[in-house]
């Protein structure tokens, strides 16, 4: 068999980090709770119909080749966050300081590969955060791009 070293492992990530954003519930340091409303495929805003949801998507991958046969792999994930209330913008800027604090925790990702062999991600990084800026209130929707490196 062979060992596959450096292939990709999006879904695998995808998985993980769905996993742990199920950890936002409410409690401890966190300001929302999305009662497992967190989803490894994306939505677009008309056909969310439970609140607060996140949903994510794995995007374009890179690698970088070190030398000595070692290289880095670069995923970009987009987490699609979903907020409706009366004051939508500020609850989803609680719902993004949750999504970050997560990502923050859990940096060094661990996941599956395909064989079932747990891995860790060298890091998790936040790229940017983008909001509707209450354009959709009562409905509130941003975007957190991240990149892990493993």
């Amino acid at each position: 068999m062979t060992q596959r070293e450096f292939a990709t492992r999006r879904q695998s990530l995808i998985t993980a980090l769905v996993e742990a954003l199920k950890g936002i519930d409410g409690t401890g340091e966190f300001l929302t709770n999305v009662e497992n409303n967190v989803h490894p495929r994306l939505k677009f805003w008309d056909e969310v119909d439970q609140f607060p949801a996140l949903h994510l998507n794995a995007g374009s991958e890179t690698r970088e080749y070190l030398g000595g046969g070692q290289r880095h792999r670069f995923l970009s994930l987009t987490i699609r966050c979903y907020v409706k209330s009366e004051d939508a913008v500020d609850d989803l800027d609680k719902l993004l300081e949750d999504v970050e604090t997560t990502i923050e925790n859990n940096s060094a990702l661990k996941y599956f590969d395909k064989r079932g062999v747990e891995q860790t991600a060298h890091q998790m990084t936040v790229v940017s955060i983008d909001t509707d800026e209450g354009v959709l209130e009562p409905l509130g929707v941003g975007e957190v791009l991240v990149e892990v490196r493993y």
